[in-house]
């Protein structure tokens, strides 16, 4: 089984088209975003991401799911609570 990790996108790294920082569970990591290089990513989007790879750009209300589930999964905290508004 594998599991993907939600995360947030901060900004593209401009000197590399392939990379983006994300924010994944309130810590910021380059991520590879190139598999995705069609889907024309932006800050704010959300991807699923796996081994430091995006594998599919997802909507808000799929990503807030997803980070429910892993946190019920895990019994940890849920990063997102902090963004709502």
């Amino acid at each position: 089984m594998c599991l993907g990790i939600v995360g947030r996108i901060v900004t593209l790294a401009e000197d590399h088209p392939d990379l983006a920082r994300v924010d994944v569970a309130g810590m910021t990591r380059n991520i590879n975003i190139g598999i995705l290089r069609d889907e024309k990513l932006v800050p704010g989007d959300w991807i699923l991401i796996h081994a430091g790879f995006a594998m599919e750009k997802i909507d808000e209300q799929t990503a807030r799911n997803q980070m429910s589930a892993l946190r019920d999964y895990t019994g940890g905290d849920d990063p997102a609570d902090e963004d709502a508004s």
